[in-house]
């Protein structure tokens, strides 16, 4: 530090030793002293051996401490053990916090409630805000990643002083966040973890905390050392370091909206020094301004409301940083620290994660810690978790008494009345699908809206100027609030407002008008439940009017409707929310006897839609009916909805991408004593998981229709169908189909199999594709199999006669045709194969699918039809839409053959219409000679007629199955 006075460099010399002075003298300890207003700016020792301590102390005029005590000895481990202790004391000090609700001693470690921040530091135009405030779940999650990027400058603590591009490194960095968002424990972090030796150690000797909440509560005038003084054991270090190594020094200012200090007035006397005495705000402002310490660094942490005034006080270069929140892994990485044990913290995240909204507004710390400290509490009260979390509403009405208990001192008017005009200024501006509000606009609603912690303000320029702008936190909000204002309301206007509220929405019977309202609606409801307003009328002396009973009515009505009529998807998924909003089982199991039939299908069902569906079916004892056809089901929403489905008495449900690991879920979705319709789609079930399944379907009062996916399918499946089939009250068709190609699919004994049944008759049919995963391969068309081969067979008998049937011998001998590649072993199986069914009572129809046709598998058909004389049709393909050829002896042989009366015999597939060297195998098949024809011989009679490929092509639907 400079002296004013230079006198006592004058003395300095003349008291300076030489290189005659004695070693006696030398070995003296040499002490200079001032006091008593003088100074001593730069003592010079030079041209000395010393062998003794040298002791420097330094006494300012006005204060009664040293500041500093410099003690320059060969071994400097007293100092190094000072320091030690220092951040020993402040990571003690810092290493645990206080949570809103704690008890006293009640700490909690600070790593166990933090987690990485989404940062920024670049503002956002008009358009981006408002993408950020209007979208929801899964979209607000990628408008959060895409914050994350480059694009955004999007940046970390431990960056938060590195140079930029354009310049070097800041003096002034502005962290900027709304309520709850993190600011102060990011700054208990930086704390933390500097003391602790793990963050800043390369930049910073001192890192300083001052907290605006306290320094409003400081008396009397204070220097910037009286400021910082933290213990006077440390008063001596923090000095020397705040004198010595200024650039080497962090000040955390904590909360800068919440200081109630003038800094704008200049001071009367304003510091000069560290030492110096003078109004708080004069020593404030002159420690922001950099007219002391200007060479040490800032991090100002600070609302939004605030951003402007601390911008103008602010010393430069400054560096702008705004806290987003949580980004999905961030909400993620909470709740794991949140809880101790691993399954709970996967249940309540999952829990929370289902809801769309809630899990939209985790994105606030506070909320995750009211949605984890709720879901604490409740699993250590015995709450049955399988019920779900709590309501939006009421984790909303958390937030709003925790900001109001915590982040709301120094309110110009009371709680009550901040809210009322709030509420009034969110469904102003709801009404108008605003989410920006100028600031004339919101003055005139809120009187002193930079206090208020639920509103956000921020510069958007316009052209040559900027305007400050405010929002709600998010879209969320306001529509709580537009419900809160409702409530507020008397009883008289309440009614009449929520009246005109539920006739906006409702259109006519097909669809609805106004669905940005649909969620005020269902805050309503919320707010309606006895518990929720409980919690909000006890923190608050607030009226709510008694709106329930008019919003129950309209709901039913509503549900009435929607069963007589055909109303649109959206107004039933709204149903369903609104009732789990208001999260009241005896009215909400009298909605659901009310609509009886639930149809859903068709409807693509987001989480946060299963899981209201799920709350909905558990708080009823039965359900009559429950579609669920093509909604998009995963593993996952199954697992959710698995506890209520049990409920249905008719279930059709779809669901896709099992595994064996759900297979659990999906035979406990089943239950027992149902009308059932189940398809799998995209699924992989070993045959253990098939048998599993196929045991809870025979537990059914009726199967109509299975569809599954397997993985694979053997012997001891086939054996297990077949049981099924025969003992089961199938109604329309079961369906067994391999998915996606695996090591094990290869050796399925076929891809697809599949029995229709009706009053009278049974269709079985079973395919073996070349393509392993049972999908339609294109390339077939054109590509006709070379070697022999028969893909598909299908027939119809009478169904009282199957139980007669040798099912596992059949299928075996169509499975041992999969392999064959000559074509006298291929024929002579086939002949097997149909002499099979000569023994299959009542057999109506049969529909063929080889490669070729040969003069031995014509053979083998005539024999079957003169030995089934119920068999009336038989359709062969040679190829999957005719493609492959027919030998000119298997033609000759069926149009010589006499069949009976009443029977057709449909032959399609390619002749070579040379007259000689003629083409008779599928390796010729692309010659110009062959054509497609459909050969019919019925009642004696033989007709053929020439096909064209886009004729088969749409004729030919059973190859796509």
């Amino acid at each position: 530090m400079e002296s004013s006075n230079h006198e006592e460099n004058h003395d300095s010399n003349r008291k300076r030793s030489t290189s005659s002075v004695s070693d006696d003298e030398q070995a003296k300890r040499v002490k200079y002293s001032a006091s008593s207003g003088s100074h001593i700016s730069a003592p010079v020792l030079s041209h000395n051996d010393v062998q003794r301590d040298v002791n420097i102390t330094n006494y300012y005029y006005g204060t009664s401490f040293p500041l500093a005590n410099v003690e320059a000895r060969a071994n400097s481990s007293d100092q190094s053990d000072i320091i030690h202790d220092y951040r020993k004391l402040i990571h003690s000090e810092y290493a645990t916090v206080q949570e809103y609700n704690s008890l006293p001693g009640e700490d909690v470690k600070l790593s166990d409630r933090y987690s990485e921040l989404l940062i920024v530091q670049r503002h956002r135009e008009q358009n981006e805000r408002e993408k950020e405030i209007r979208s929801r779940g899964v979209s607000f999650q990628q408008v959060l990643s895409s914050r994350a990027s480059e694009a955004y400058s999007s940046t970390s603590v431990e960056e938060l002083f590195n140079p930029n591009s354009h310049g070097p490194s800041p003096k002034a960095v502005i962290l900027q966040g709304n309520p709850g968002s993190g600011k102060s424990f990011t700054v208990k972090k930086i704390m933390c973890d500097w003391a602790s030796g793990t963050l800043y150690m390369d930049r910073f000797d001192l890192v300083v905390h001052l907290r605006c909440k306290e320094l409003n509560h400081v008396v009397g005038n204070k220097s910037v050392v009286e400021l910082v003084n933290h213990s006077p054991k440390y008063l001596s270090l923090i000095s020397r370091m705040l004198h010595d190594s200024p650039d080497r020094v962090l000040f955390l200012i904590d909360g800068f909206d919440e200081l109630k200090l003038p800094l704008e007035e200049a001071a009367t006397f304003p510091p000069s020094d560290l030492v110096t005495p003078a109004t708080l705000h004069g020593t404030l402002s002159a420690l922001l301004r950099g007219r002391i310490l200007p060479k040490c660094f800032l991090l100002v942490t600070t609302r939004s409301t605030a951003l402007d005034r601390l911008s103008r006080l602010l010393r430069g270069p400054q560096r702008f940083t705004e806290i987003l929140g949580f980004s999905e892994k961030g909400v993620e990485m909470y709740f794991q620290r949140f809880f101790n044990d691993k399954r709970l913290s996967q249940v309540a995240y999952d829990s929370v994660r289902a809801n769309e909204t809630l899990f939209t507004a985790c994105f606030i710390p506070v909320i995750c810690w009211i949605v984890c400290t709720v879901f604490r509490e409740q699993f250590k009260d015995g709450v049955d978790m399988t019920r779900g979390l709590e309501t939006t509403t009421s984790i909303f009405v958390y937030f709003v008494v925790t900001l109001l208990d915590h982040h709301c001192q120094g309110l110009n008017v009371s709680p009550p009345d901040m809210l009322k005009n709030l509420s009034e200024l969110a469904e102003k501006e709801t009404l108008k699908q605003h989410v920006l509000f100028d600031e004339k606009s919101v003055s005139e609603a809120v009187s002193d809206p930079t206090s208020v912690p639920f509103l956000c303000k921020f510069p958007l320029k316009r052209k040559i100027r900027v305007q400050m702008m405010f929002s709600f936190m998010h879209l969320s909000f306001q529509e709580f609030f537009t419900a809160l204002c409702y409530t507020l309301m008397d009883m008289d206007q309440a009614h009449r407002k929520v009246n005109d509220l539920i006739g906006s929405v409702q259109g006519d019977q097909q669809d609805m008008k106004n669905t940005h309202l649909l969620p005020v609606i269902q805050f309503l409801l919320g707010l309606s439940n006895e518990e929720v307003r409980s919690s909000l009328t006890e923190t608050l002396p607030l009226s709510v009017s008694p709106i329930r009973g008019l919003l129950e009515e309209w709901l039913l009505k509503v549900i009435k409707e929607m069963r007589d009529s055909r109303w649109g998807d959206d107004m039933k998924l709204f149903i369903l929310h609104s009732l789990y909003e208001l999260n009241e089982e005896h009215f909400v199991r009298k909605a659901m006897e009310t609509w009886e039939r639930v149809d859903l299908a068709f409807i693509p069902l987001k989480k946060t839609d299963c899981w209201v569906l799920r709350y909905c079916l558990l708080c009823c004892e039965r359900i009559k009916s429950l579609c669920l056809n093509c909604c998009n089901i995963s593993a996952q929403k199954l697992q959710m909805l698995a506890p209520g489905l049990q409920n249905c008495e008719e279930l059709e449900l779809h669901v896709h991408n099992l595994s064996d690991a759900d297979t659990t879920d999906l035979t406990s979705a089943l239950g027992e004593g149902k009308i059932l319709d189940l398809r799998l789609d995209h699924s992989s079930l070993s045959c253990e998981s098939l048998q599993l399944v196929l045991h809870a379907l025979t537990k059914q009062k009726q199967v109509r229709t299975v569809d599954l996916q397997v993985s694979t399918i053997m012997s001891d499946a086939i054996a297990k169908i077949v049981d099924f089939i025969q003992t089961t009250s199938i109604g329309d068709q079961v369906c067994i189909e391999l998915n996606e190609p695996t090591e094990e699919s290869g050796d399925s004994l076929c891809s697809f199999l599949s029995v229709e049944k009706d009053s009278e008759s049974l269709i079985l049919s079973v395919k073996h594709r070349r393509t392993p995963d049972g999908t339609f391969d294109h390339s077939e068309i054109f590509n006709p199999q070379i070697k022999p081969s028969l893909s598909e067979i299908s027939i119809t008998m009478a169904q009282m006669k199957t139980p007669s049937i040798n099912w596992i011998d059949y299928f075996n001998k169509f499975f041992a045709l999969k392999d064959l590649t000559e074509s006298l072993g291929f024929d002579e199986h086939v002949a097997t194969l149909l002499s099979t069914l000569h023994s299959v009572p009542c057999l109506g129809s049969m529909f063929l699918v080889v490669s070729c046709v040969t003069e031995r598998l014509a053979a083998g058909i005539l024999s079957l039809i003169n030995a089934c004389p119920s068999l009336k049709t038989v359709q062969l393909y040679a190829g999957l839409i005719g493609n492959g050829m027919l030998s000119d002896e298997a033609v000759r042989l069926l149009h010589e053959s006499q069949m009976v009366p009443e029977f057709t015999l449909v032959v399609i597939g390619k002749r070579c219409h040379k007259a000689t060297e003629r083409c008779n195998n599928n390796s010729q098949w692309s010659l110009s000679c062959n054509h497609r024809v459909q050969l019919q011989f019925q009642s004696g009679s033989f007709t053929e007629e020439d096909l064209e490929i886009s004729y088969l092509e749409e004729d030919f639907s059973h190859g796509a199955t």
